[in-house]
């Protein structure tokens, strides 16, 4: 889907500098579309049905108009609508607008939702920049079974809309304690757990090494067991946080844990 940019700020590479300074800049078109193929000046790349109905027909754009492109590996680019074959439509590229910025991973440990929910929670995830998504199955876990094309689908949203340039690596739901472990060395776990005590999240997050990558751990409606706990707990390199006093939704707990991860974590500005 094709989103036109919101005014509101959306988190990003840089706490969102670039991207705020990008969407006041009026001279720049104002939809994003994301494509597959590799982006280079003056390449003509074919789009699919879908995305020539919503240029064409809903859009109403018309040969010649701009739209900005992105590929998650390229920056972003300004391209022109041409017209196809058979009513069908191309892009040609014309200038790169932004470089892709630096990689920094950002793993988000999750125990999947019900369908509405999961898709929010996902949106947010990417929106707050998350490089990795992880579905984990914990004790509590509502839903084994995920459609990894519709969490693909929502992460493309999510990146369209707010100027994100790089789409998340989305791993296949797995047992909560095999993904925990498999987690690259570098990182450092911050585990929501509502169990803990409220002391200061933000100086909690000071303590990671700088340089270390975070990882992001929620769990369920039903919180984590004794025993996943007891696990996590056990592992090397967690930094155990409350979230609040307050009862938090798994999905608000996302939207919550990752904002300290930005505002916190050492080095966070350069977290994309």
């Amino acid at each position: 889907m094709l989103i036109q940019y919101s005014s509101i700020f959306c988190n990003n590479y840089d706490f969102g500098v670039a991207v705020l300074i990008f969407m006041n800049d009026k001279t720049l078109p104002r939809y994003r579309l994301f494509v597959t193929p590799d982006l280079s000046e003056r390449r003509v790349i074919d789009l699919d049905s879908g995305q020539v109905n919503y240029l064409i027909h809903v859009l109403r754009l018309k040969p010649g108009a701009e739209i900005l492109v992105f590929n998650g590996s390229s920056g972003e680019w300004r391209a022109q609508i041409q017209p196809g074959p058979r009513k069908s439509a191309r892009l040609e590229i014309v200038a790169q607008t932004r470089p892709q910025p630096e990689f920094r991973p950002l793993h988000y440990y999750f125990a999947p939702l019900k369908m509405a929910r999961l898709d929010y929670m996902v949106q947010k995830a990417v929106e707050m920049g998350a490089s990795h998504l992880h579905p984990i199955q914990t004790a509590y876990t509502q839903m084994v079974h995920i459609n990894p094309a519709r969490l693909r689908a929502n992460a493309i949203e999510a990146a369209e809309q707010c100027g994100i340039l790089s789409l998340p690596e989305i791993a296949p739901i797995k047992p909560m304690m095999a993904a925990l472990q498999a987690a690259p060395a570098d990182q450092w776990l911050v585990f929501c757990d509502e169990a803990a005590p409220l002391d200061n999240a933000l100086q909690t997050l000071a303590a990671a090494p700088p340089g270390s990558h975070a990882g992001v751990v929620i769990g369920p409606e039903g919180g984590f067991s004794p025993a996943e706990r007891d696990a996590i707990l056990h592992l090397p390199r967690v930094l155990r946080i409350s979230l609040g006093a307050r009862i938090l939704r798994a999905d608000t707990a996302a939207v919550a844990a990752l904002a300290l991860v930005q505002a916190g974590w050492p080095n966070a500005s350069t977290i994309s």
